[in-house]
């Protein structure tokens, strides 16, 4: 059997020296390292290196970026931590024309700001001007000289009277995909029905309805129309019932010349 080799404790103590110093040296850099970072995170928070530097908008197609940020206040003396993102949402919606705001954060130093415009309904003609009217039934300023409507029905004949606000009404509960086929709605009262309505729709359908339930009626535009498709297009009336009078065929020259002759 061999013999067992014996350190004692002389031998030993070296060793354990050593062992300690590592630890002691371990520990000193692990507190450093807390301190510096402790000292970095102080100066970080307190220098502009904590606060907003870049906003991004979203979701707006008719409210300018600029806008939007100038009604969110968000600049770079807003501190990123201490972004109140629910202020920010009731500031921005303070505009007629945002119908939703969420505002988040993205490290380091991003504010990011998605709207939901109210959709523009209408225009209402004004001479040579048009005024946007959005589904709230809130009516814009006219829009600036040389731009012209797009996806949404103008106005004609109308004034800012109690039918308008109506229609306002009844407008903003029509599916949007049947908004976009109407082109023309002129207010056309006769005798004692003073909320007459003549559409010039952008399949070629000319339709005389009212204000009331006009919402409920347009809405089913797209169903009536699909059974008219063999038929020869015409005036579709859209009251109490609905059927169709087809367009009259207009003479040409040749022909009035015929029955003139």
């Amino acid at each position: 059997m061999e013999d067992r080799k014996v350190v004692t404790i002389e031998d030993r103590i070296p060793t354990l020296k050593a062992q300690r110093k590592q630890r002691a040296n371990r520990r000193l850099v692990v507190y450093l390292s807390i301190f510096f970072f402790l000292i970095l995170l102080i100066i970080y928070f307190q220098s502009s290196l904590s606060h907003i530097r870049n906003v991004e908008v979203s979701g707006n197609n008719y409210v300018s970026d600029k806008e939007i940020i100038q009604l969110s206040e968000l600049d770079n003396s807003v501190s990123f931590w201490n972004l109140n993102t629910e202020k920010v949402e009731v500031k921005v919606e303070e505009s007629k024309e945002i119908a939703n705001v969420t505002v988040s954060r993205q490290f380091p130093a991003t504010a990011k700001v998605k709207v939901v415009e109210n959709a523009r309904v209408a225009y209402l003609k004004k001479g040579s001007q048009y005024f946007p009217i959005l589904q709230s039934g809130a009516i814009l300023d006219a829009l600036p000289k040389g731009d012209t409507p797009v996806s949404a029905p103008i106005l004609m004949q109308w004034n800012e009277s109690t039918e308008l606000s109506d229609m306002a009404g009844e407008l903003r509960k029509v599916n949007l995909s049947i908004i976009n086929r109407i082109s023309e709605i002129h207010y056309t009262p006769d005798g004692d029905k003073a909320f007459n309505l003549t559409l010039y729709m952008t399949d070629g359908y000319e339709v005389k309805t009212s204000i009331a339930d006009f919402s409920e009626k347009m809405n089913s535009y797209p169903l009536i129309v699909e059974k008219l498709k063999d038929k020869a297009k015409g005036v579709l009336y859209l009251n109490e019932g609905s059927w169709l009078e087809p367009y009259e065929e207009v003479p040409t020259n040749d022909e009035e010349n015929k029955e003139t002759s």
